[in-house]
């Protein structure tokens, strides 16, 4: 099992020691790790910490890989946010360097933070949920160099809604142009597991709806990969054992990582 989603250090919105992240994964049995750190131009309120120094980031994938592996698998990814204005120098600093695996995520909606108090005030939850879905479809189709489609469910995060659940039968028409697009191209789909965290508020945690799964396998979707999104160790590897079960139920076989961009297949 892989954990194919975290943050480092590294990254302006984690603190996670990577030496630390790669005993914890030993630790909880994982077979190997991707240390995803962000690449996002043009952040609101990050503008000048939003993007890091890759060739630092290089330096310290080859020590850990030294260090750990066979052991622990030490995959080297990156995160690319995009946004349409900046998607002609992510594609330039993506090209500079050989990851193993590059995610394509959307964290800012219409130049706004979903993170910052106030974002969902007077937005309802239909509006902005398919506002979020249509730019994940611009994106896959105005951006290719990427191999998995981050976190499709990221704007429920912090959504204030009291069933913050993002349902395929609500946004259908949405869901099938994206998942027919990433099917047509041969990209991956990531479950984030970090989506599902309990936020101890007195609402429900938002449950994945598994129609989305049964609807990407019968588009023809193969490609799954876990993400755990870390930002600290103690969320590496969250709830795999429940997802991994969800995915054996949808009909799945195989869980995905990726290496020298290309995927790897695991018999769940």
């Amino acid at each position: 099992m892989f954990d194919n989603h975290m943050h480092s250090f590294l990254s302006f919105d984690s603190d996670m020691d990577l030496y630390k992240a790669c005993e914890t994964a030993l630790k909880k049995g994982l077979n190997g790790i991707a240390f995803t750190d962000h690449l996002d131009y043009d952040f609101p309120g990050y503008e000048d910490v939003s993007v890091i120094d890759f060739d630092k980031y290089m330096k310290y994938m080859d020590l850990l890989k030294n260090q750990y592996e066979p052991g622990l698998k030490i995959i080297k990814g990156i995160e690319v946010g995009i946004q349409p204005h900046v998607i002609n120098k992510t594609l330039e600093t993506v090209n500079k360097y050989e990851f193993d695996l590059i995610i394509a995520s959307i964290h800012v909606v219409d130049g706004k933070d979903p993170y910052e108090k106030g974002f969902y005030d007077n937005l309802p939850k239909n509006k902005i949920y398919s506002r979020y879905l249509e730019l994940i479809l611009f994106m896959i189709n105005n951006y290719s160099n990427y191999d998995i489609v981050g976190h499709f469910d990221f704007i429920i995060r912090k959504a204030n809604y009291y069933d913050r659940s993002l349902k395929y039968a609500d946004y259908s028409d949405l869901f099938d142009a994206i998942l027919k697009k990433i099917v047509s191209d041969g990209k991956g789909f990531e479950i984030n597991t970090r989506s599902y965290l309990n936020r101890n508020d007195g609402k429900p945690v938002p449950v994945y709806d598994k129609n989305i799964l049964l609807r990407y396998k019968e588009l023809g979707g193969e490609i799954i990969t876990l993400g755990s999104d870390s930002h600290s160790e103690e969320h590496i590897g969250y709830k795999f054992e429940d997802f991994s079960k969800l995915l054996l139920d949808s009909g799945f076989k195989y869980v995905a990582h990726y290496e020298n961009r290309k995927p790897v297949f695991t018999r769940l």
